[in-house]
């Protein structure tokens, strides 16, 4: 063995992901490319949580867009498809049979050849994402599928060999960085393991019942003369580590036995497949190195994969002072329970009740995650007023919004799509002043409407009124946010009622934001009392900036 060489196993070995490496890493000319940057930053929660601390860039933003778009929006069918296409009983697997065949003919990797992206204009999206006023742009890396959209060392199942020919991840970084947009990725890739376990399983009743699906029956050899030739479905699948056992009779069982097994959401390294880790590793840093992010978001509820996770963390905040000469970068997580310090904690399509203390963002998509025709036919996508009114709920709490909108295959967003884009833009145009660069007032604001606290807690979420209010600071003015028109001009603010516990100052002046003129007002034992004029309204609401309080 080389030096070369010897120097990449040690590397690795000393990760805990000792084993044999592939082919394409140990070909690559440069030794210790395993290893992580040095710096300031240990592979260990103690470190990182000393360390870090959320770069300002991030907390003014406020307001991201996120493309979450891969070979899984090609079927046109929502979330999860390439799971559970491989469940009988699903209406996804109905709908798979239906409209392309059973999935022991028809698996989901001959999605990718399909996957084109022939209408893509990446350049004119970002424009479009630029004028609704997103700071940053976040562009989905991998997905549960296994499969990486950029130009991977260590995948050969990747966007720059299949499908759309290109490096997806490479040209929407450069493109956004010429609109002056911080860019991330989003990272799914570490519950491919398990995940996508069902495409080994079977129909446990009808006419095939017993015959095992694609992922079991393909090799490499499989592939001579077909558009996959060379490429190994079981390196894209993640091989049969728990495939359904043989005997299953009936869909119930099936159900039953995915549930307590592939289901299983874990954060820990599988110690059957010491293998995907490695991998996971790898891609994952050659991700990090090739495109330097500003932002990695991981789908995981914690670093994913044991010390591979606390591995990549450290690497990419060290990395990241190497690149910029300071710590700039954000790294998201979806923790439940109360959040470790380190990284910048994610509410998945959820909500706060309160100011939290350190920075934080909510996730959330117009739709569903992967493209759904459905959505659209059915009129189902979150309006503008929805997603402004979140926004400035999470803004007053110390938050930051990150909103997906989902791509078709081809590339190209729908129409619908595009009018709450561009309606998104016309609120922020007139008063993103109350959103960018604030930071929390004492008190998040007011109002009747609770929201959906945690984790998919905005699936509970009632309309907001013209009554709730949102409060945010800046420069020594208080920015207050109905969310909603003013009923008949007038606009009621009772935290603001002489005596109110923190209504300390004198109210001097009261206007509209992006209009100098003062609106009439008066203070007394019930509240702020704000005529707003009618035409200066706004049916998703007003912001007001208020002087002589703050």
């Amino acid at each position: 063995m080389d030096s070369t060489k010897r120097n990449m196993l040690r590397g690795v070995a000393g990760l805990g992901l000792a084993g044999a490496l592939p082919a394409k890493a140990v070909e690559l000319p440069e030794p210790g490319y395993d290893r992580i940057a040095d710096g300031a930053f240990k592979p260990n929660w103690e470190s990182l949580s000393a360390s870090y601390k959320t770069p300002d860039w991030f907390r003014d933003a406020k307001f991201g867009l996120w493309a979450h778009w891969g070979p899984g929006c090609v079927p046109e069918y929502g979330d999860w498809y390439a799971r559970s296409m491989y469940l009988q009983g699903n209406g996804v697997y109905d709908h798979h049979v239906k409209t392309y065949g059973h999935p022991s003919d028809f698996g989901f990797m001959e999605f990718y050849p399909r996957w084109t992206a022939e209408n893509w204009n990446p350049g004119e999206l970002l424009d479009l994402y630029v004028k609704a006023g997103a700071k940053y742009f976040v562009a989905m890396a991998n997905h549960h599928d296994n499969f990486d959209m950029f130009n991977s060392k260590f995948h050969d199942w990747n966007s720059v060999a299949i499908g759309p020919k290109k490096d997806i991840i490479g040209i929407w970084e450069k493109e956004a960085r010429e609109r002056g947009l911080k860019f991330g990725v989003s990272n799914h890739g570490a519950h491919a393991w398990h995940w996508f376990q069902t495409a080994y399983g079977y129909d446990p009743e009808g006419p095939r019942a017993g015959e095992r699906y694609d992922a079991y029956k393909l090799t490499k050899l499989d592939g001579r003369g077909k558009w996959w030739e060379g490429l190994d479905p079981q390196a894209l699948y993640g091989g049969a580590v728990m495939p359904l056992p043989d005997g299953i009779k009936t869909i119930a069982q099936a159900n039953d036995w995915h549930e307590q097994n592939d289901r299983v959401w874990t954060e820990a390294p599988p110690l059957a497949n010491p293998a995907f880790t490695r991998q996971w590793y790898l891609r994952c840093k050659d991700l990090i190195d090739s495109y330097k992010p500003d932002l990695v978001y991981f789908d995981n509820f914690d670093l994913p994969l044991g010390q591979a996770g606390l591995d990549i963390a450290a690497h990419y905040y060290n990395a990241s002072v190497q690149w910029r000469g300071k710590l700039d970068t954000v790294l998201n997580i979806k923790p439940q329970g109360e959040p470790k310090k380190g990284y910048v904690a994610d509410v998945e399509r959820g909500f706060r009740a309160e100011i939290s203390p350190e920075p934080w963002q909510t996730d959330t998509c117009i739709g569903h995650w992967h493209y759904d025709r459905r959505v659209y036919e059915q009129n189902k996508y979150l309006p503008a007023a929805a997603v402004i009114h979140r926004l400035c709920d999470i803004v007053s709490k110390n938050g930051n919004l990150l909103l997906s909108i989902p791509v078709r295959a081809d590339g190209s967003i729908d129409d619908q799509e595009r009018r709450i884009v561009e309606d998104i833009g016309e609120w922020m145009g007139r008063f993103s002043e109350a959103i960018y660069g604030t930071r929390p007032w004492e008190i998040y604001g007011e109002g009747p409407t609770q929201v959906g606290v945690g984790m998919f807690g905005e699936s509970q979420q009632k309309p907001f009124t013209h009554q709730d209010i949102r409060f945010t600071t800046k420069d020594k003015a208080l920015y207050a946010i109905s969310l909603g028109r003013p009923v008949n001009g007038k606009l009621t603010i009772a935290s603001l009622a002489k005596g109110a516990k923190y209504a300390r100052g004198q109210v001097r002046r009261v206007q509209i934001v992006g209009d100098a003129s003062p609106l009439d007002f008066r203070q007394d034992d019930k509240g702020l009392h704000i005529s707003v004029p009618v035409a200066s309204g706004h049916d998703i609401g007003v912001a007001l900036k208020i002087t002589g309080v703050v």
